[in-house]
């Protein structure tokens, strides 16, 4: 895969690194003379020195063949003007916009930049999900962060033990599927006849804004805000 990085930072440095050894082709575009240097001789790829809102230099960078780029500059007005002139002049399909300070990220959305990411706003909703969910362990995030894998063990205490999933079934949040119960090294595909024991494992799919109400549900426990 072709990848346009703007910014060779240290966002910038690792990113391209990283790209390299999973086999994308890399160019990069930095403003700094001492620090193309440096990437020259850290990477065997394309280096510009100059302006990534510059149209000229994302040309010499490869942006009319790419099929990526990443705006990580620690300027957040300079990563989305970079992020809208490749969309709208080079018709890339991904661009993707480092955040620096998380309350752009709605403007940058917006704004027609669906995929901005923003260090300290991850790290932030990591914290603040690790409270609310209490014992919940959180597997997988996708689809942006709406979509989420959960897994919870049942106490003996909590108040879906012994029930039926069927019974279970009008209290679950809509946007939440129960995708397997783990019962002693035997995995257990739930029906609705399906009844949850202490010490079970479960599983399940929910959208990220209901994970709360499947934690009430299931444990008993309220979010930690409540």
């Amino acid at each position: 895969m072709r990848v346009v990085v703007v910014g060779g930072g240290k966002v910038g440095f690792y990113l391209v690194r990283t790209l390299i050894e999973h086999g994308h082709h890399v160019s990069i575009i930095e403003r700094d003379v001492q620090r193309c240097q440096v990437l020259a001789e850290e990477f065997p790829i394309l280096v510009i020195n100059g302006d990534g809102t510059d149209t000229d230099a994302l040309v010499d960078a490869g942006a009319e063949s790419a099929e990526i780029l990443a705006a990580v500059t620690g300027k957040d007005e300079e990563n989305l003007l970079v992020c809208q002139i490749a969309k709208r002049r080079f018709r890339i399909k991904r661009a993707i916009a480092r955040v620096n300070n998380p309350k752009n990220a709605d403007v940058f959305r917006q704004l027609g930049i669906e995929w901005s990411v923003s260090g300290t706003g991850i790290i932030a909703e990591l914290i603040e999900r690790e409270m609310t969910l209490g014992k919940m362990r959180t597997l997988l995030t996708f689809h942006h962060g709406d979509m989420t894998i959960l897994e919870v063990d049942l106490p003996a205490t909590a108040p879906s033990v012994w029930k039926r999933v069927i019974d279970l079934a009008g209290d679950l949040p809509p946007e939440s599927v129960l995708v397997a119960v783990i019962r002693r090294e035997r995995v257990i595909f739930p029906r609705g006849q399906t009844v949850l024991e202490p010490g079970d494992t479960v599983m399940a799919l929910v959208h990220t804004d209901a994970a709360a109400t499947l934690n009430r549900v299931l444990l008993g426990e309220a979010p930690a805000d409540a």
